[in-house]
């Protein structure tokens, strides 16, 4: 008992509403449970942290990096020279590039055209052409966001079909408890009828072969209930199969927790049903499937932006302020382009393009490619979402006929029940409408399992059966 409610208080989000409900379990208890502790749930809470990860690790690219180039030479008593130049450069998003340093030179064979001494530069790095408007780094970075976007997309796919298959479980496993208490009924009605028939009979009031009819029913009954009873022990172990702990530790569904929803007692005639065109918009706006296509694209357009460059070509200008001393900001109030000031202007350009054209229509066909194949998908997912709702509809009429079928066989039977007590009937035929009442009542609690496992099916169709 005590495990019991461990668990439930554990793993379910919502509060016990009443004393029984700890040996209760309801369809959003279930998807609690499985949407914060089963393994995949948590796997594709992982995929979404290591995007983010990748996210920072792209961010990296544009963080200031220090450097310090330092060299001295001596050769046979003469001092060469002696180097320092610390370094700090700063990348900015649009490729453009500020670097700030200082250098001391000394020595007897220095190059003529460095500067001796202490000094200190401001420059800048700007590209005119290739790698202007996108660079490798903001590729990536760009990337990496989208990658974000989508691993969160690609949570909700997991989860939606994980979902779907734990709810599968779940009202197979209600329908088979459901089907065991009918059993449970049937047999406690035989085993009743039974001892009145053999009162009857010793009474002198019914022949000895009635015991027999009715027993054989009656045997016929607790076999059916034995079966029941075993196929919702196996029913609860495939639940089980989606019941984590915090722990991350399977647990085994105990026989004598049970159903929340009486399968039996709900009429499916009042359950809404969700409107088609709104199913087949929130698909196509939000469906975790086709958000993935969409991020593709997105990757695949950041691609062709960066591939575009190649066709450019490379024109990079560079500027270093100079100033004597290591005063770097008086450096960088010195007038532009008039003293202490170096430049320089490199121009290179492939004569054919080739490799850039190639490169550049590449990418074009591979968005050409995801387009038709997001077109594609689009339309597989609302079928899928008609098709769903079409059986959905069409289930919830064999519901509405199945119940009054049942209830006509119900009463058929219990006025059978009546001839017989006053005589005018036999057990061969009270045993008869029993059967045929009992079959129609399990044919509607199958059905009735079979609509809300469609219900939830169509949500799954449409991408939101988990909403994040």
């Amino acid at each position: 008992m005590n495990k019991i409610i461990f668990l439930l208080l554990i793993l379910c989000t919502q509060a016990l509403v009443a004393q029984d409900s700890v040996h209760t379990l309801s369809a959003r208890q279930v998807m609690e449970i499985v949407k914060r502790y089963h393994p995949v749930a948590l796997q594709a809470g992982i995929l979404v942290e290591q995007a983010k990860a990748d996210l920072v690790s792209a961010r990296g690219q544009f963080d200031p990096v220090f450097e310090n180039e330092a060299a001295q030479k001596t050769f046979e008593g003469t001092a060469y020279y002696s180097y320092n130049r610390p370094e700090i450069s700063i990348p900015t998003w649009f490729g453009i590039e500020v670097k700030a340093g200082l250098e001391y030179l000394s020595g007897n064979r220095t190059d003529p055209v460095d500067t001796k001494g202490e000094s200190s530069y401001l420059g800048i790095s700007i590209p005119l052409a290739k790698n202007l408007l996108m660079d490798k780094r903001r590729a990536a970075l760009q990337s990496a966001k989208i990658f974000r976007q989508a691993s969160v997309a690609e949570r909700g796919n997991m989860l939606n079909q994980l979902m779907l298959d734990a709810l599968k479980s779940y009202w197979s496993w209600v329908k088979e408890y459901q089907l065991y208490q009918v059993m449970n009924e049937a047999v406690a009605i035989n085993e009743n009828r039974f001892r009145w028939v053999r009162s009857a009979y010793q009474l002198g009031d019914r022949a000895a072969i009635d015991t027999t009819e009715v027993l054989a029913q009656w045997q016929q009954f607790e076999l059916l209930r034995s079966q029941a009873w075993l196929n919702f022990q196996n029913a609860g172990l495939e639940l089980s199969v989606y019941l984590w702990t915090a722990g991350a530790q399977p647990y085994e569904l105990p026989s004598n927790i049970i159903p929340q929803e009486p399968l039996r007692d709900i009429s499916v005639m009042n359950q809404p049903v969700p409107v088609l065109n709104e199913l087949l918009n929130a698909a196509v706006s939000n469906h975790p499937e086709l958000r993935l296509y969409q991020y593709k694209l997105q990757a695949l357009n950041i691609e062709r932006k960066l591939k575009f460059q190649e066709l450019l070509p490379v024109v990079n200008f560079r500027y270093n302020q100079l100033g004597r001393g290591y005063d770097v900001w008086k450096t960088a109030t010195s007038p532009y382009f008039e003293n202490n000031y170096r430049y320089g202007l490199s121009i290179s350009i492939p004569l054919r393009l080739s490799q850039g054209r190639g490169e550049y229509k590449k990418a074009r066909l591979k968005i050409n490619y995801a387009e038709l194949e997001l077109e594609q998908k689009k339309r597989q997912v609302e079928n899928k979402v008609r098709s769903y709702f079409n059986e959905l509809l069409a289930l919830k009429e064999q519901v509405k006929w199945q119940e009054q079928s049942w209830r006509n066989y119900l009463q058929l039977q219990r006025a059978e029940e009546l001839r017989f007590r006053s005589g005018e009937s036999s057990l061969f035929l009270v045993n008869a409408r029993e059967t045929k009442a009992l079959e129609a009542l399990q044919k509607l609690l199958e059905l009735k399992a079979k609509y809300f496992v469609s219900e939830n099916t169509v949500r799954w169709a449409a991408g939101n059966l988990v909403q994040e």
